[in-house]
């Protein structure tokens, strides 16, 4: 095993800084300037959101950056050293891509609302990482592309998340031409919530994960899984499903205190159950 298969404990978890306050985990990708999603970069991000899937201390995620770079995506450089390899990298390319898209999958399913803060460029596999996020916030300097036809490299896992989130046309043009568009474009595009000013994204983040942190733990668990599950299903099958899972959200000791709550005109207590 190599220093790349294998990144040393401290260092993977030096990539990506966790702290948790009243409720909020920040998750920030600190491996400036490009912030790539190498092996390194993926592990620590992962174990990272694996350690706060079961804390009840944690009911939201923001996942923020150091530098002007939220992502570039995948490490171009440590690809290109595994052509080396006697398959000419077939094997580590294979890798690479499962682990990105495990991690993308992690996000998805994790219990936890998972909010983006992007106050830079995000590209490729970082483009995927914002569309793959529950919500998204930009600053005003954000950027965004999925540039690999540029390079010869059709972007074709960020387009899963990106098609997932923007309509086909838009989708289409940005993975077609490779062209960076602006903060604006991309929430008009639906890849973003809201665009702020820079200064103001870490402030705007924390508040909009403070409103979704401050709902039923339970409720947000319920509702992120069956968001998901019913956007894979015909329309039929979706109301089946989701009929279900309402069904089963009333037994909940929330959903009764929830609704006990806004009856008696009192402010919830929420426990998770």
């Amino acid at each position: 095993m190599t220093d790349i298969d294998a990144p040393a404990v401290a260092e993977t978890e030096a990539l990506v800084d966790s702290r948790i306050t009243e409720g909020i985990c920040t998750l920030t990708l600190q491996n400036p300037p490009a912030n790539v999603l190498s092996i390194a970069m993926m592990e620590a991000l992962d174990a990272a959101l694996e350690r706060v899937r079961e804390d009840a201390a944690v009911r939201a995620i923001v996942l923020a950056h150091e530098g002007k770079v939220f992502s570039a995506g995948h490490d171009l450089k440590e690809m290109t050293a595994r052509r080396r390899d006697p398959d000419r990298g077939r094997a580590f390319f294979a890798d690479t891509m499962a682990r990105c898209a495990g991690l993308m999958q992690a996000i998805v399913r994790h219990p936890k609302p998972v909010i983006a803060a992007v106050g830079g460029v995000a590209t490729a596999a970082g483009c995927q990482l914002v569309a793959s996020c529950d919500l998204a916030v930009a600053s005003e300097r954000a950027l965004f592309a999925t540039p690999g036809v540029n390079i010869g490299l059709f972007c074709s896992t960020p387009m899963v998340a990106l098609s997932r989130n923007v309509s086909r046309k838009q989708a289409m043009e940005m993975l077609l031409t490779g062209e960076m568009i602006d903060a604006e474009a991309a929430c008009s595009h639906g890849l973003v919530n809201r665009v702020v000013a820079h200064d103001a994204l870490e402030r705007s983040a924390m508040e909009l994960a403070g409103t979704v942190a401050s709902k039923s733990p339970l409720t947000l668990k319920i509702g992120k899984e069956a968001f998901y599950a019913q956007a894979e299903m015909g329309l039929a099958e979706a109301y089946e499903y989701t009929a279900r899972v309402m069904v089963d959200n009333m037994m909940a000791r929330d959903a009764e205190e929830g609704i006990g709550a806004f009856i008696d005109k009192r402010e919830p207590e929420w426990k998770g159950e």
